[in-house]
């Protein structure tokens, strides 16, 4: 036998490809066994891939195969030993004590599967690889389900749920559930209610069995900003075939918490509805709700637990004419968040940092707080809010300093672009990638920005208004495609504006307040309708307001703080307010909600 180490002629050993396992090779002091210790046993890693390489080449060579798999007219030869091992559907149809047919067989024909697609199960079975891609994943999961491959199964479940989209997660959730992948269905369950509004326009929502329906409307995880969207996607499921579901309306309608929705809404859907069945059917629930009889709907509901129903308001500064503040008093570390359905102000955890003019936005169900300007000091740095835990976590910085900037959510990324970034308008964009916790640089504005409002809706980001190196207030609206970083033109304001609130409602943007080119606080608003590339003005704030927080929830318009002009002591100053009021788009109204704790300007808001 060779010796177990060979010398080179430095005398050093070389390394040994199969090697004995380190918990077997114990040797006490005087080079004999331990004699707790067993003894060496040889492993060679890659020995099992060489058997299977192998078995493969002689499938291949049809050498000693003892079956043929056949599918319409293609024939697989095979191996009973190597299928029966890697299969229990196999193993059980070849094993001779059961009697089947099949195990005497040469020949065994197989029936609900392509031929395609057993191909590339038992070129799997011997090489532990396979091709998962759009065409062939369902068709693949579902045989080797079949055949019971549990592996290609939990590959196939893994590549759907990485392929989950608002236009397909009804449907694999449905495929999910046809083929007991718990782990699958479980995933695409949770996108189907994180992702609700998005899911409930597509057009698999029309196609669902009733019962799936209910199932997902009565979930209390259902992330909806407003009740409203629930109902509407109820109403659409049974206008799409309204003669035979219309029998299930009331069924329907008793998971949908219709007490949350506005009677004027509920008023609309009536007044839209041709179908003469289903609209007396939606006038006698009105009738129940508004004689509060309880008998079709319920009435005493409480919000989805995962419905938005916190507006956050995170940082800022206070000038009020009574204090006598410092510039470090007046900037707000302080994170406050209002319960749209309790009407009333609660404190939650502070950020590391007081932080004025930041940007705030919601990605993965957190708050990122970044940017923004302290005392003199521009800031890069951001933190994060866990919502389920109360709590900050630092993350990486902005490449560039930034305040007065727009920040937005698109595609599960942040962009940042423009502000104030030292004495200079910044004009890039960079983008925040969370899962690798990182920057980077992806273009720029047509021109240097800063004090702009800036959203995202489906899929372009929109920057409107603010103020260039050319004009201090601006009435443009703009859109740019971050996937082909292209920039568009759009309608203008009818008022030019800057350090004004925007906000998404519906399929509007609305602008609120700010500063005029005549150096007046705004109490108008305007509302910029997407699809009709237009802009009309609403009804004005009860008061003028400059640096607001906006904020869109349960189908309102929320406006909080801001700051105003005062006269102190012979001169102009801005103050800050704690007004807090509410749009309501149906009666084109504004309505008084509980103020602030304390007047507060320069702040974010986001809705969670």
């Amino acid at each position: 036998m060779p010796p177990l180490n060979s010398y080179n002629e430095n005398g050093n050993a070389s390394d040994i490809i199969c090697s004995l396992t380190q918990s077997q090779m114990a040797i006490n002091h005087t080079g004999t066994d331990s004699a707790t210790s067993t003894k060496p046993i040889f492993n060679c890693g890659q020995y099992s891939q060489k058997v299977l390489l192998n078995l493969n080449a002689l499938r291949q060579n049809t050498r000693f195969c003892d079956v043929e798999i056949v599918v319409g007219s293609t024939t697989i030869q095979a191996h009973r030993a190597v299928l029966s091992a890697a299969s229990a559907y196999f193993e059980a149809m070849f094993r001779p004590e059961l009697g089947l047919s099949e195990g005497k067989q040469k020949s065994v024909t197989l029936h609900s599967i392509r031929a395609d697609i057993l191909k590339l199960l038992i070129d799997f079975v011997y090489t532990g690889q396979v091709e998962i891609k759009q065409s062939n994943v369902q068709e693949l999961l579902a045989a080797a389900d079949m055949i019971q491959l549990p592996e290609v199964v939990d590959g196939c479940c893994e590549y759907l749920c990485r392929e989950l989209h608002s236009s397909n997660a009804l449907g694999i959730l449905r495929f999910a559930e046809a083929h007991n992948c718990r782990q699958l269905a479980e995933a695409a369950a949770t996108y189907v209610y994180t992702n609700f509004p998005k899911v409930a326009l597509e057009d698999e929502l029309l196609d669902i069995p009733h019962m799936m329906l209910m199932k997902v409307i009565s979930s209390e995880s259902l992330r909806v900003d407003s009740e409203y969207q629930v109902f509407k996607a109820a109403l659409r499921w049974i206008k799409h075939d309204v003669v035979p579901r219309r029998r299930y309306v009331f069924e329907i309608l008793s998971h949908v918490r219709l007490a949350l929705v506005p009677v004027g809404l509920i008023d609309q859907a009536i007044a839209e509805c041709r179908d003469v069945s289903l609209k007396i059917a939606l006038r006698s629930v009105r009738k129940d709700l508004t004689s509060k009889r309880g008998q079709l709907v319920p009435l005493r509901v409480c919000p989805r637990v995962c419905a938005k129903k916190s507006i956050y308001i995170i940082g800022g500064s206070r000038r009020e004419q009574s204090a006598g503040w410092t510039p470090a008093d007046c900037i707000f570390e302080s994170v406050i968040k209002y319960d749209i359905f309790r009407r009333e102000w609660i404190e939650s955890a502070p950020m590391q940092i007081g932080r004025i003019l930041p940007g705030v936005a919601t990605l993965g169900g957190k708050i990122f707080v970044i940017g923004g300007e302290r005392g003199s000091q521009i800031l890069a740095n951001g933190e994060v809010y866990d919502t389920q835990n109360n709590s900050w976590e630092a993350m990486s910085p902005m490449i560039v300093p930034r305040c007065e900037f727009g920040l937005c959510a698109l595609g599960g990324t942040l962009y940042a672009m423009g502000g104030w970034i030292g004495e200079d308008i910044g004009g890039s964009i960079e983008c925040y990638d969370p899962m690798k916790n990182s920057w980077r640089m992806v273009g720029d504005l047509p021109e240097p920005r800063f004090s702009m409002g800036v959203v995202s809706f489906e899929g372009l980001i929109y920057i409107v208004g603010g103020c260039t190196t050319s004009s201090r207030h601006l009435p443009d609206l703009i859109s740019y495609n971050p996937v082909t970083h292209e920039w568009n033109s759009l309608a203008r304001m009818h008022t030019a504006r800057c350090q004004m609130g925007v906000a998404i409602l519906d399929r509007y943007l609305y602008v609120v307040g700010g500063n005029s080119s005549q150096q007046e606080v705004l109490y108008s608003v305007e509302r910029y309708s997407f699809d009709d590339n237009k802009w009309t003005m609403v009804a004005p704030m009860s008061v003028s307001r400059a640096s607001p927080a906006v904020a869109a929830a349960d189908g309102l318009l929320y406006v909080a703080g801001g700051d105003q002009p005062c006269e102190i002591n012979f001169y102009r100053a801005q103050v800050t307010i704690s007004s807090f009021e509410c749009y309501d788009p149906m009666n084109d109204q504004w309505k008084e909600c509980p103020g602030l704790p304390t007047s507060r300007s320069e702040a974010g808001a986001v809705v969670v």
